[in-house]
Parts: structure tokens; C-alpha cells; sequence
């Protein structure tokens, strides 16, 4: 009877504690919440056991407050101190839980660890930023032992200084590891890992690993040996040495990373051994080191071969200690219960989930500005950890990160609707509602070989389809809902160019920002002709089509200028639903006035008449980009195999002359195993000729008559790649 009464009264605070707007994040497991709540000036700390946090956590908290004065006693303490114990039967026994209990004059924060009593301040802190202060008891705790973020993408690694951003950032909301895996870090990879790190470097490792510390968070050094890897003494010993030279600049924690490599460093059996031997010659004498994170090669169930055994090995043969990472059922997928029990079952442990979230590096001319979701909520004993795979733009990647964090410390009770729109209100609350705005907008990855996408333009999309519908109404109920959409649009991105809050998150923006206004004023523009149309404006209907033109102009331009990266150049925003609303809308006001006025204004809409052609699966959706003159294939960061007969190529609108072909497929050898090819009809091939650069190969004459080109593996045997470059330029 008393426990219904208990779980009643919870209920019934519930609400109140969401009324007085003293929301905490990530949402407590339990939380119990009187009525009443006081207003406190003063704060005497009279224990604190917690010597480690940053000296600001304690003078922000407690920082003196106007108001008839009312002085509160502050213990910061954990479950072993007396003044804990009457308390005792309330702390959690749970690593990193704690106990918080708000009395009339007093506060006790008692964790069952250094950790929970840090993350027990971390809430009071929140709390006591509000007005008042609600009486009443918290009693809370991690659903996950390992949560946080794995710097494991491709492209411009994070800035010394946006990494202490971000390792500040995960102590604030509770997230307890970050993955230091800079792909293009030379010395965490080939072709300097087995040397130690440069002073400069080794010293910004050193303070990375100190602000770790001071924020709980456990700083993982990975390193990534497999594209060279011998598996001999000599290089067992080499790893040896080098995670000798990184403890010593205090790193307590390791990854061993084998993914995205293809040949002898595949061997599941010599990586079970090189890592076995790691924990024993490494992490079992220190006993300070936590246990070892490895990357297998086949990291998801798509590229997993039953046949070789791979994970089984994995398996049976590692440490039972050693964690080892998942990425899904795909290289990009959400995790469910079907997903980590097949996976599990293999590797005879809880899987350490690498989710490639909100990672655009194969998107990178979008941003992803998104909601964390996807992920159920029934898999917490599933998983031994969760890390989010982050964008090149570390604060635009705090929105999504903010949902792993909530996500990650209580499954059942995250609502990613909720964290989205509490992290852009944290991000910039002076304009939470213009980034609100932008980020709705800009959502969706766009077409992609990973076939990945999200959600986007969620509440404008019914308005769109429903204004669609009634094009040839005389009335479209929804042409004021439209227009003032692309008005919000623009007023959004004014908003956020000329604000001086977050610096830091408006210079990632920038390039997108741009593109986003000039997307809103072709929308404004769109629908004054829609509305001439309606009122036989012919005069105004051309006048708002100049504009059109002028602003497609003004897109190009900041497409082309902005965000060159080499994999996909340029700025895409708002693509999912408004983007085919214009070019639908464009269409019918451009065809409508040509034939009611005998005109023929012309209608120029951005899309690529030129298709990608394949027989290989992981390369069927793999976009196509163009700029000018030059056509593209998007490069694959990941090894794809390709067997005797697999294509890759490109089929064109219509029969072209190439001034060149240049195919990287990483070694020289993969190019010349097969044949380029070029064909009118697609049926009669012919093969060109060309030369090599390294890697690089181009074709060394103009090639006519050309319908298709293609590379083939017309050999025997079947072979691992790199697409690195598909490039065609046209005459």
C-alpha cells in the first residue's frame, strides 16, 4: 500500500515540477518534488569532497543571490562520509549514481562516486539557475556505462581549442567518454603511428587529458595500425612503446581501431592476439587503465561474412575485458533489440555502439541540424556503451550530441523532440527561435550511398502538400501559410548572420546561412508570381521571375564559392521538402504564364540530367556531383570489394566529348587489374588509354562519341578498393 501512495505522490509532483520550469537534463531516473519551493541568497559549503571539478562549477552554482537572505548549507560529499549516512538507503548502488536532497535549509549532494557527485552538482547547478528552488529529493543514475562521443570522422579534424569547447560540453551533460580518433591525425594512423607525437602535439594531449579529468570524462586515445600493420615482435612492440609514451602524458584509457582497411590487417585471429597481448602486457600491469575499446574491420552486419568467421573469432579469442564497437546493421543505421542481439550473439559480449550520427562526411555539403532519434529505448542492457559520431563542425554537432547525452542516461524517458529543442534553447537562447527556424530546415543528408536520411521541415510538410493539392483553386487556403514560412526563412537567417551570440556555432553556419536566406527570398519571390498568376499581373509575374533568375545566380555562386571541400563541394540547404515545393511551384507558374500569354520564358531548374551506372550494391546509391563542366562520383571513404564483371561508371544525358577521365582508386594496381571504358550505345566497348600518376589515372587523348564510361574489373580475381576519384570532364 505504501509503495502505491509513493508512486502516486510521484505522479501527482510530477506535474509541478514541470509547471515551475525546473526541467533537468539529461531527465532524472526518479525524482520526488514537493510544492513548496524557497528562495535562497546564501550558500555556506560545509563538506565537499569533490577536488576536481573546475573551480567555476562551484563559484556559479553557489554564487550569492538577491532577496530577503536565507542562508543554506551546501554538502558536497559521496555515500562513505557521515554526513551521508542517514541517507544511505537512498543512494543509488550504481557506478556514477547520486542522491540530491533539497531541505529548507540545507543541500545534500552525495554521489556513490567521485563521478555521481559530480553529475549530482551538475543538476543542482541547473536547478538553482532558476528563480526558485523546489524542495524535494533526486535519486539518479546512468542507464549506460559508457556514453559520449568518438572523434572518428573524415575530414578537417576539431581545433585544440573547439576540443576543450567539447570536453567542457560532455561534462556538463553527463557524458562520461571521449574517443580521441582523428582520422587524418597522422600519428594516431598510418603513416606515424609507431612514432611518439611531437612536442606541440604530445603537450596539447597532455592539456586535453587534464581538462578530461577536470570535467570526469575519460580521455580514450585510439590508435589505428592496421593499414601497414606487421604482425611480427617488432610491431607488437612498437604499439608497446607507444602506448607507454601516451600514458605517460596521462591517457588512462585506449581504442584500437581496424576499420576501413583492407589486406593482412584484416586478420581477426592476429588482431585478438595483438590486442590480448596488449591487455596483458599493458593494461593488467597498470592498474589504473581502464579496459581496452577495439574497431573491428567488419563492423556491421552488412559487411560481416558468416563464411570467414570473423566476429566469431573476435569472440571466442579476446579478453573477455576487451569492448568491441558496432555500428549497426550498416555503416549509418539507428540500433534496435534484433540489432544487438545478433551482434552480441557473435562477439560473446555487449556490443560498444558507434553511432554515425551526426557525421557528414559523405554529406559534407549538408548540416545536420537535426533531432537525435531512432534508437529504441528497450536496449539498455544490451550495450556495454554508445558513442556519437559527430560532423567536422564540432558546435553545430553539440544539437545532436545534446540528444545522445539524454538519450544515453535514461532510454525510456528520452523524448528526442524534447532534448532537440532544449539544446538549440542552450546553444543560443537569445535567438533559440531563428536557429530553431534554420535547424528544421536543415535536417535531411540528401541523396547518399549510405541511404540514411531524416526527417525534415516536419510541421511545414502537410501545409506544402496541402498547398500543392490546391495549386488551381482560385483560393489556396494555405498560399499565407507558405509565404510566410519563406518570410520566417529569411528573417531567421538575418537573425543568426548578424547576432554576436555563439560566435563559434554562426562561423560553422556561415555558408549555409547565406544559402538559406537567398532560399527564402526565391520563395517570396516563387509565390508573388504564383499570386500575379491569380491576378493576371503578367507585368509583376516577370518582374518577380527576373528576381527568381538573379537569386538562382546568387545560389550557383554560393555554391560554388563556399565549403570546397574535394568529396561534395558546395552548400545544400532546406533540400528535403521546400526544395522540390520550389521546383514544383517554378514549373507550373513558368508553364501556366507561357501558355496563357504565348510566351516562352524559360524554366531552369537545379538537378542532374546524368546518371550513375553499377552492378556494384555498396556503390548503387552513391550520388553524383557536378560543377561546370566537371561530372563527378561522390568518393566512398569505406574499402569496397569488387568481384570479376562488377562496373562503376557514369551514363550521360546524351552523347558528349570527355577532354579526360581521372580514376584513383588508391593503388595503381587496383586500376590496372581492370579496364576504362567508353561506349555509345552501351552495349560496344571500347577501352581507353592512360596514364598513371601514383595512384592516379588519366585518360591521354579526347575522347568522342562518348554515351558511357566505365571502369570494369575484367579480371579474375576480386579485389579491394578505395574510391577515391571518379572524375569526368566534359568538352
Amino acid at each position: 500500500m505504501q509503495k502505491i501512495i509513493h508512486i502516486l505522490l510521484s505522479l501527482l509532483c510530477f506535474p509541478l515540477f514541470a509547471q515551475k520550469n525546473t526541467a533537468i537534463t539529461p531527465t532524472p531516473q526518479t525524482l520526488h518534488f514537493l510544492e513548496n519551493s524557497i528562495l535562497p541568497t546564501q550558500f555556506k559549503i560545509k563538506e565537499n569532497k569533490l577536488k576536481n571539478a573546475p573551480l567555476s562549477l562551484i563559484s556559479n552554482t553557489f554564487k550569492a543571490r538577491p532577496g530577503k537572505k536565507h542562508v543554506m548549507n551546501v554538502y558536497i560529499t559521496d555515500k562513505n562520509s557521515k554526513s551521508a549516512k542517514k541517507f544511505a538507503s537512498k543512494i543509488p548502488n550504481k557506478k556514477e549514481g547520486y542522491y540530491l536532497k533539497i531541505e529548507k535549509n540545507n543541500i545534500y549532494v552525495i554521489g556513490s562516486d567521485s563521478r555521481g557527485t559530480y553529475y549530482g552538482l551538475q543538476t543542482l547547478e541547473q536547478l538553482l539557475s532558476k528563480p526558485e528552488l523546489p524542495l524535494g529529493e533526486i535519486i539518479d543514475y546512468p542507464d549506460l556505462p559508457n556514453r559520449g562521443v568518438v572523434e572518428g570522422f573524415y575530414g578537417t579534424p576539431w581545433s585544440h581549442e573547439k576540443r576543450i569547447r567539447q570536453i567542457e560540453f560532455y561534462g556538463k551533460h553527463k557524458l562520461n567518454t571521449y574517443i580521441y580518433g582523428p582520422k587524418d591525425d597522422p600519428y594516431h594512423s598510418s603513416p606515424n603511428w609507431r612514432l611518439p607525437y611531437p612536442e606541440k602535439e604530445a603537450l596539447q594531449i597532455k592539456e586535453l587529458v587534464q581538462k578530461s579529468n577536470e570535467n570526469y570524462v575519460d580521455f580514450v586515445w585510439a590508435i589505428h595500425p592496421g593499414k601497414d600493420i606487421r604482425w611480427n615482435e617488432e610491431d607488437r612492440q612498437n604499439l608497446l612503446k607507444k602506448f607507454e609514451k601516451m600514458y605517460a602524458l596521462g591517457v588512462r584509457a585506449f581504442a584500437v581501431f581496424f576499420d576501413d582497411i583492407s589486406g593482412e590487417g584484416t586478420n581477426p585471429q592476429k588482431q585478438a592476439e595483438l590486442l590480448n597481448f596488449l591487455h596483458n602486457e599493458f593494461v593488467a600491469q597498470k592498474k589504473d587503465v581502464n579496459p581496452l575499446i577495439m574497431c573491428p574491420t567488419e563492423y556491421n552486419k552488412a559487411w560481416s561474412n558468416p563464411e570467414k568467421r570473423y566476429l566469431e573469432t573476435l569472440g571466442e579469442t579476446l579478453h573477455p575485458s576487451i569492448e568491441i564497437m558496432w555500428t549497426g546493421n550498416t555503416v549509418v543505421a539507428d540500433i534496435d533489440k534484433p540489432t544487438m542481439q545478433w551482434i552480441n550473439a557473435k562477439i560473446k559480449r555487449k556490443a560498444y555502439i558507434w553511432w554515425n550520427f551526426p557525421v557528414s562526411d559523405y554529406v559534407r555539403n549538408h548540416m545536420l541540424l537535426g533531432p537525435a532519434y531512432g534508437n529504441t529505448s528497450d536496449i539498455k542492457n544490451d550495450m556495454s556503451g554508445f558513442v556519437s559520431n559527430p560532423m567536422e563542425h564540432p558546435e553545430a554537432s553539440k544539437i545532436a550530441i545534446y540528444g545522445v547525452a539524454d538519450y544515453t542516461w535514461n532510454l525510456e524517458k528520452y523524448n528526442s523532440d524534447t532534448a532537440w529543442k532544449n539544446a538549440i534553447a542552450e546553444m543560443m537562447p537569445e535567438n533559440k527561435e531563428a536557429l530553431l527556424t534554420f535547424a528544421k530546415h536543415n535536417s535531411d543528408l540528401g541523396a547518399n550511398g549510405h541511404r540514411y536520411r531524416r526527417e525534415e521541415s516536419v510541421e511545414f510538410k502537410p501545409i506544402v502538400e496541402n498547398f500543392l493539392k490546391n495549386l488551381e483553386a482560385l483560393h489556396n487556403p494555405e498560399t499565407q501559410s507558405v509565404s510566410e514560412e519563406f518570410k520566417k526563412m529569411i528573417w531567421a537567417s538575418e537573425q543568426l548572420l548578424k547576432t554576436s551570440e555563439n560566435k563559434y556555432l554562426t562561423e560553422e553556419l556561415h555558408p549555409w546561412l547565406l544559402q538559406f536566406q537567398l532560399v527564402g527570398k526565391t520563395g517570396v519571390s516563387v509565390m508573388k508570381m504564383y499570386n500575379s498568376l491569380k491576378n493576371k499581373d503578367y507585368q509583376q509575374f516577370k518582374s518577380a521571375y527576373t528576381n527568381v533568375q538573379n537569386l538562382q545566380k546568387q545560389m550557383f555562386e554560393t555554391d560554388q564559392n563556399y565549403n570546397q571541400n574535394p568529396y561534395q563541394p558546395g552548400v545544400k540547404t532546406a533540400t528535403l521538402v521546400i526544395e522540390p515545393l520550389l521546383n514544383q511551384l517554378l514549373k507550373y507558374n513558368i508553364t501556366k504564364f507561357n501558355a496563357e500569354t504565348g510566351e516562352n520564358l524559360k524554366l531552369s531548374l537545379n538537378f542532374n540530367p546524368n546518371t550513375l551506372i553499377t552492378n556494384i550494391k555498396q556503390l548503387e546509391n552513391q550520388p553524383l556531383g557536378q560543377k561546370g563542366n566537371i561530372l563527378r562520383i561522390s568518393p566512398a571513404l569505406e574499402y569496397i570489394s569488387l568481384k570479376t564483371n562488377d562496373f562503376l561508371g557514369i551514363e550521360f544525358e546524351k552523347i558528349v566529348t570527355l577532354k579526360s577521365v581521372i580514376i584513383d582508386f588508391g593503388e595503381e594496381t587496383r586500376i590496372s587489374k581492370g579496364k576504362i571504358q567508353i561506349s555509345a550505345d552501351g552495349n560496344q566497348w571500347k577501352s581507353v588509354n592512360g596514364t598513371f600518376k601514383k595512384s592516379r589515372w588519366e585518360s591521354s587523348q579526347t575522347l568522342e562519341n562518348v554515351k558511357f564510361v566505365r571502369f570494369i574489373n575484367d579480371s579474375k580475381q576480386t579485389y579491394d578498393i578505395q574510391l577515391k576519384q571518379f572524375e569526368v570532364t566534359e568538352e
